[in-house]
């Protein structure tokens, strides 16, 4: 009777070890978002990957300055036990891929983002593909770029419900009008696995330059029929990338 109970105990002290052993095995998720967007843009993803035993952290990029934003990014990745994966949307493409050149960083996630090469800025890579709209739905305030309630709804996030635009405009992180001349420091996507989501309907960034990057990353490319912010309209498509991300970095 002793030695069942020995077995039993022994059987629970072993499960339990393997699934400390399974969930530190999974790689941290860094979400690092774009300009008029904030931290929350990934909630969905968020809370889904948590609920799977991935440790995650959503970065809150003042964006100020690409030095300020991937300072940001690199105290998360500082903060993460083992592997990272950086998931980048719009302008946190500029972020992660420049500070996917940490060591700890296995992979990066593209979401309708920007993946410019060196010396690349904002224009110049935007030249690649053809000239859009948003800027017409810029509205300055003291050296600073918000997009319009108008812009949200028609470049930004136009397959999202008027409940859910009104949030992305009133919680909106604007841009400082010195980030768009930036310039990109070495490309992490030239060392690091590389995924890519091409939103089909995005009126922020051509998807003619969201194909033309993610080709030239040599990234997984899934295309999703989706506005810019593709993680709230198509939440499980772009989980599934991430996912897919994570289970390539730990095998």
């Amino acid at each position: 009777m002793k030695t069942l109970k020995m077995l039993a105990i022994l059987l629970v002290i072993l499960t339990g070890t393997l699934n400390l052993r399974a969930q530190s095995a999974k790689p941290t998720i860094i979400f690092v978002h774009g300009i008029w967007a904030d931290g929350t843009s990934f909630a969905a993803q968020i809370e889904a990957l948590q609920a799977k035993g991935y440790p995650v952290e959503s970065v809150q990029n003042p964006i100020t300055s690409l030095a300020d934003d991937v300072a940001a990014t690199k105290r998360a990745i500082a903060r993460a036990k083992g592997n990272v994966i950086l998931v980048g949307h719009s302008w946190g493409g500029f972020v992660i891929t420049q500070a996917g050149n940490d060591p700890k960083v296995v992979g990066l996630v593209y979401v309708a983002a920007f993946a410019p090469d060196l010396g690349e800025s904002v224009p110049t890579l935007s030249a690649n593909g053809p000239a859009g709209t948003l800027q017409n739905y810029f509205e300055l305030q003291d050296g600073f770029i918000f997009l319009s309630r108008a812009g949200v709804g028609t470049v930004f996030a136009q397959d999202l419900s008027a409940k859910q635009q009104d949030e992305i405009y009133a919680t909106q992180t604007p841009a400082s009008q010195t980030v768009f001349g930036d310039k990109s420091g070495e490309p992490a996507w030239k060392t690091k696995a590389s995924w890519y989501i091409v939103a089909k309907n995005d009126g922020a960034i051509s998807p003619v330059l969201e194909r033309f990057m993610a080709k030239r990353a040599n990234a997984k490319t899934t295309e999703i029929a989706s506005s810019h912010v593709a993680m709230i309209s198509h939440p499980k498509e772009v989980l599934a990338v991430i996912e897919d991300a994570a289970n390539t970095a730990i095998k």
